[in-house]
């Protein structure tokens, strides 16, 4: 089996106003999602990422602070998962919990260096 990194990006829950209620069923989805797939040995792990974020970029090693609000895309999380090919990280990738509210998974095979 190969490995496979689903990159989660979308919008930043604290900033859409969810009531209670509606960011535990989301977050309810979340662990719904992650249960399956442990329970079908296909997640390896996986983490949420907080909103900021730091850039250092070029030789001069320009350091970049910036919060969500700034950011045209945000990275909020990601799974590396265990799949054959790509078609199959696909389909484990169907059920990302928030396609819904315009999310994306950037779906990425880890290289391996022998």
């Amino acid at each position: 089996m190969k490995e496979f990194m689903l990159i989660f990006i979308g919008t930043n829950y604290a900033e859409m106003g969810l009531s209670p209620e509606e960011m535990q069923a989301r977050m309810g989805n979340w662990f719904t999602w992650q249960q399956q797939m442990e329970k079908d040995g296909v997640v390896k792990n996986g983490n949420a990422l907080h909103p900021e974020s730091r850039r250092v970029v070029g030789a001069d090693r320009t350091i970049t602070d910036r919060t969500s609000p700034e950011l045209k895309e945000l990275v909020g999380g990601y799974y590396v998962v265990y799949a054959k090919d790509i078609e199959e990280a696909t389909k484990i990738a169907e059920g990302y919990p928030d396609y819904d509210i315009g999310g994306t998974v950037e779906i990425r095979e880890v290289m391996v260096f022998e």
